[in-house]
């Protein structure tokens, strides 16, 4: 178990943090499956360059590599100008990528097995994404948790600009849900998934499965950080709400 170095996250602050929780809030990608772990987020990032590259007007790109990143980059670039619809047409694009991804993703070490253990002990679940809600559907369809999630499946917004930090998906969550912010535990592996579940008043737990992860979760702030799921369903184990 890893954890930010000034507050250790034991099986009893794991504990704590799930018995408070009425309600967890899963980021999909990383915490739930590697999205593009079979079809490289470079490739698809590549599509989407190769598609802006044709328009007459290309924005400027802060990252050529990460899908998410070249979406917002052109939705800022874009808003409320006469080219807005290109950032439908790039949202599209990266949607269909996205449908091919997670046919071939892998699920997260214990994910699965966590998900379930969640609602056996009566916690409601939820996704809270920037990936594109089909995509997301498709994949738990797969997996045999849809039943778990039920409609409690957060995905981009129309609007690109709406993705984590935004709140928007969690707050969505919240209300979909019917349960407060502080009854709520949001798992996600980035310092937006942070920032957004911050924003909204939701508790965090960090998962960094490798040191780059772990680094950079702590230099956004995150407290409690585990590098494995495997420690968050034994602290599952504790009891039934």
């Amino acid at each position: 178990m890893t954890s930010h170095q000034t507050s250790p996250t034991t099986a009893d602050t794991l504990r704590e943090l799930l018995a408070a929780a009425q309600c967890v809030l899963f980021d999909f990608d990383g915490p739930i499956t590697a999205v593009f772990g079979g079809h490289e987020a470079q490739v698809v990032a590549a599509a989407l360059d190769s598609r802006i590259a044709s328009w007459p007007r290309a924005p400027e790109l802060t990252d050529r590599t990460d899908p998410m990143q070249i979406l917002l980059d052109v939705a800022v670039a874009f808003d409320g100008s006469e080219h807005d619809h290109r950032v439908a047409e790039l949202d599209k694009l990266l949607a269909d990528q996205e449908a091919i991804a997670v046919a071939s993703a892998r699920p997260t070490p214990y994910a699965d097995s966590l998900v379930r253990r969640l609602v056996a002990r009566g916690t409601s679940v939820a996704v809270t994404t920037n990936n594109s809600a089909a995509a997301v559907l498709s994949y738990l369809e797969l997996r045999g948790l849809a039943v778990c999630f039920g409609p409690h499946v957060h995905g981009r917004a129309a609007d690109p600009l709406l993705m984590k930090p935004h709140p928007s998906c969690v707050r969505e969550a919240i209300r979909s849900t019917g349960v407060s912010a502080g009854q709520c535990l949001m798992i996600g592996d980035s310092p937006r998934d942070y920032q957004a579940s911050s924003a909204a008043g939701v508790a965090f737990l960090g998962y960094a499965k490798n040191d780059r992860k772990q680094r950079q979760l702590a230099e956004a702030g995150v407290e409690y950080m585990v590098d494995s799921l495997a420690d968050v369903y034994e602290a599952a184990d504790a009891g039934q709400h």
